[in-house]
């Protein structure tokens, strides 16, 4: 038997446990418009390596042009790494192999869907809903401590702004958001892309690595080893104050760290002092986090939501709108996106504090699916964020009228939607109250 690569094994669990590092320059972007040419350029001047994870990858003019950089890189010798998601990315899998593959691309899919009842399957339920992309800096991009990398997180998947999927084709693009990172967390970034493409890769073998494991010379301290990791003990990333931005990428695993994005938002919410704004397309929070909104409104706390007013799918406005009486009789406030679909992930919490990334608010992102969030904490990049803010909101209808604090049809609603929630949950393997 070969000898075990234990840091092969362990890529999928490297994921870094969310610190704080400083001496980071992030760059708020608006839609696949800003973020789009970015990516392009980081692609075309990348020396040695791309790493990129996103639910989905289509086959539109911009996509596209994006599937031929990747391929274009990997042809002049740079190690291409793409991680698709077997349901979000489905109907364009056949177009990605006949692109990428030929030209050496390393790509993967996460929990492929070959066969219709595959979808019946509990594990199916969780997605890859993470949109990341990390680049070497091409020449010249390396520092004393290893490669200098350019990386992108945020909600935006590799699909033209203006055309929905079940929808078509729209005049206005979608509301949506990425970061553009620079510094020390766009090696966490790496850490976590090239965490999610091992883990596709070795899905159906890692079993018998860790058999190798068992097996190898020194099995103690090798799984000894192997449980750190997985528990996530720190490898020396830490906290740090330098200049000028300080920032941690919080994802949502289904290993160690199962709730980190709901605690991140929970624990921001009970420190806020005076705002919060949340902008998110699919709300159904469970309760601990509708117990903080409801309380930072009652102490004064202006709290804000921007919710979907031009509706994708029923069943997920249904759901949030079975909360809008309960939330406002709180003092929170709700308005309705309607100039296009919301897709944005993104809050500011008293104007320093903001996250940015591919979680929403409900069962399927903080429970089940894998999610990657940054979490910024700087008044300059809140600042932009705001300003974003600001113009959604004054563009968006305000929920009005007295809100229905009782009432048996209200009371049905509320009922109806949270069996179906915790139903859907039973399913997927998930206990436990939300």
């Amino acid at each position: 038997m070969a000898a075990l690569d234990l840091d092969k094994l362990l890529y999928w669990t490297g994921v870094p446990a969310p610190h704080f590092v400083g001496g980071n320059r992030v760059r708020l972007l608006q839609g696949g418009d800003a973020l789009f040419p970015s990516m392009l350029a980081a692609i075309e001047g990348a020396a040695r390596e791309v790493w990129l994870a996103t639910y989905i990858f289509h086959d539109d003019p911009g996509a596209v042009a994006i599937m031929r950089a990747l391929a274009a890189a990997a042809r002049r010798g740079v190690a291409v790494h793409v991680v698709v998601d077997g349901f979000g990315s489905k109907a364009t899998l056949s177009r990605l192999r006949a692109e990428l593959l030929p030209a050496g691309v390393r790509l993967e899919v996460f929990r492929p869907i070959e066969r219709w009842y595959a979808v019946l399957q509990p594990g199916q339920m969780r997605r890859l809903h993470q949109k990341l992309c990390v680049c070497d800096a091409g020449s010249g991009g390396s520092t004393q401590d290893g490669p200098d990398f350019v990386a992108f997180v945020g909600g935006i998947n590799v699909i033209d702004d203006r055309l929905d999927l079940r929808h078509g084709w729209g005049e206005e693009p979608r509301l949506d958001f990425a970061v553009e990172l620079r510094g020390p967390l766009a090696g966490s970034v790496h850490a976590a892309t090239r965490a999610m493409w091992v883990r596709s890769h070795l899905w159906q073998g890692w079993r018998d690595e860790v058999r190798q494991v068992v097996g190898s010379a020194a099995p103690l301290a090798q799984t000894r080893s192997f449980i750190r990791r997985l528990r996530g003990v720190s490898e020396g990333v830490t906290a740090g104050e330098a200049a000028p931005v300080r920032a941690a990428l919080v994802v949502r695993d289904n290993l160690r760290q199962r709730r980190s994005i709901e605690r991140s938002y929970v624990e921001a919410i009970k420190a806020a002092h005076s705002t919060v704004d949340i902008a998110v397309p699919y709300f159904y929070p469970g309760q601990r986090f509708r117990r903080a909104l409801r309380r930072a409104a009652r102490r004064g706390v202006r709290v804000r939501l921007l919710l979907q007013g031009k509706v994708d799918y029923r069943i997920a406005a249904l759901a949030a709108r079975a909360l809008y009486d309960e939330l406002r009789a709180n003092g929170v406030r709700i308005y309705e996106y309607t100039p296009a679909y919301l897709h944005a992930k993104v809050a500011v919490v008293d104007g320093r504090w903001s996250t940015v990334g591919s979680s929403n608010i409900d069962p399927m992102s903080l429970l089940l699916n894998l999610e990657a969030n940054v979490v910024v904490d700087d008044e300059g990049f809140a600042g932009d964020l705001l300003a974003a803010f600001e113009a959604a909101f004054a563009a968006s209808a305000e929920v009005a009228g007295a809100p229905t604090r009782a009432g048996w049809r209200g009371w049905l609603r509320r009922t109806a939607v949270a069996w179906m929630a915790n139903a859907y949950l039973r399913v997927a393997g998930i206990t436990g109250r939300y």
